[in-house]
């Protein structure tokens, strides 16, 4: 069973200190390195922030391009990995050893298996 994480925060408004950014990557450092070890890592990566993000929608045949997220929120989407684990029990239990619980939100989504047979 593959699942997706997604991690979702709020945005800083303003820098954080030095010692705020070492203690919070520590943190992240400390979940990659464990997540990886434990041998269920597939794929992941941070994002870069959400105003960098361009966004693309097809009206009457015709692209429209915009700037900017699909949706503005408060949580917006940083990162995410990509899992396999034998149930969502393991991937709920993955999700809330991440940072990125404690200060916003982790999403666990199955992934489709497109080849698999239908059931």
């Amino acid at each position: 069973m593959h699942d997706l994480l997604l991690y979702y925060g709020e945005e800083p408004t303003e820098q954080p200190s030095q010692e705020e950014t070492d203690a919070e990557m520590a943190e992240w450092f400390a979940y990659d390195d464990a997540i990886k070890k434990a041998g269920v890592h597939l794929a992941g990566d941070a994002l870069q922030p959400s105003q960098t993000a361009t966004t693309v929608r097809v009206r009457g045949g015709e692209p429209i391009v915009t700037d900017g997220p699909f949706a503005e929120t408060r949580e917006v989407l940083g990162g995410f990995d990509v899992i396999d684990v034998p149930d969502l029990d393991t991937a709920l239990d993955w999700a809330a050893r991440c940072s990125a619980a404690k200060r916003g939100t982790v999403e666990v989504r199955p992934i489709m298996d497109l080849e698999a047979p239908p059931q």
